[in-house]
This record gives C-alpha cells, sequence and structure tokens, in this order.
C-alpha cells in the first residue's frame, strides 16, 4: 500500500522542516501585504528589504521539501537547510536593526528617518514633491503587545532558522541510520 502524504513527512522530519518553512514563510509574506493592501499601512523602505530573505526562503523551502522527500543527496539538503539559515538570519538581523531604528536605539538610513527638507521656492515640481508622503523607518505603524512588524519579523525569522537546523539536523541523523 502506498504511504500517504502525512506517513511521508513523518518518515522524512527534513521535508516537514522544509514544508514548515515553506509554510510559516508564505503566511509572513501573506500578512504584510495584508498589512499593506488591505489595512493600508504602506511599507517603509527597511519593511521592503526584510521581504527579500523570504523571497529566497519560499522558493528554496518548497524545492527542499521536494527533494527530501524524493530521497536527493544528503548534502544537496544539508545545503539547502544552510542557505535558508543564512537568509532567515539575515533576516532577523534586518528585523533588529528596523526595531532599533523604530525604537530610536540608533538613526536609520537618511532616506526613510531623516529631516524633511523645507523647501522654500515655488514651482510644479516642488509642488508635486510637497505632495510625497514618505513613510518613515522610524516611526511603527503598528505594534501588539508592544512588538511592531520588525520586532515580529525578529522572532518569526528566528524561528524559521531553528526550524531549518532541526530540518539539517535530523536529515543528518536519518542519513546516519
Amino acid at each position: 500500500m502506498k504511504p500517504t502524504f502525512a506517513e511521508q513527512l513523518r518518515r522524512e522530519p527534513a521535508a516537514a522542516a522544509a514544508l514548515a518553512i515553506f509554510v510559516l514563510s508564505s503566511a509572513t509574506l501573506a500578512a504584510v501585504w495584508y498589512f499593506e493592501f488591505v489595512l493600508k499601512f504602506p511599507p517603509c523602505p527597511l519593511c521592503l528589504e526584510q521581504r527579500l530573505p523570504y523571497h529566497v526562503v519560499i522558493p528554496l523551502s518548497l524545492l527542499l521539501a521536494i527533494a527530501a522527500l524524493v530521497r536527493a543527496p544528503p548534502k544537496l539538503v544539508a545545503i539547502g537547510f544552510l542557505a535558508i539559515t543564512a537568509a532567515a538570519l539575515c533576516g532577523a538581523a534586518l528585523g533588529a536593526y528596523h526595531a532599533g531604528v523604530e525604537w530610536h536605539l540608533w538613526a536609520g538610513p537618511a532616506d526613510c528617518s531623516g529631516p524633511v527638507t523645507d523647501f522654500k521656492s515655488h514651482g510644479p515640481l516642488l509642488d508635486q514633491l510637497q505632495s510625497i508622503h514618505v513613510v518613515r523607518c522610524d516611526e511603527a505603524a503598528w505594534r501588539f503587545l508592544g512588538l511592531s512588524l520588525a520586532g515580529y519579523n525578529v522572532l518569526i525569522s528566528i524561528a524559521l532558522a531553528v526550524i531549518a537546523a532541526f530540518g539539517l539536523f535530523a536529515r543528518k541523523h536519518a542519513a546516519r541510520t
């Protein structure tokens, strides 16, 4: 009898870890798109940079789940989990930096945290520039339990790195037995 998908995941913990990473990463990106497009919280430049690791992790984790299920070479799966761990830790670092900017622990980039210049002359271009709303990196648009979205990104990114490490060591353990 052919094993079910759940049984295959139970037999191959690396595939289960990769699939968990895929689901958590996809849900995180969907949540920030919900905040952006439905709740109308426009992202600042640092928010957009924090999304970059997810654009690496999501397709890589899906490919890694498939590779683990078809029993790809252990070194290939290990490299995939190491890449996911590195991307997730980069995401955590970006989130921590952004959260620090929001808490005014350090200065953020000048393009989204610096002072807005007061233009004295008038003209069509200056009128257009004055109507542009720059989303500031040093002001959290939303907080829950004291954490902003950047703070939650740190927690999620660390969770992704931990799951990837679990998948790496589970795969190494399975390869030895």
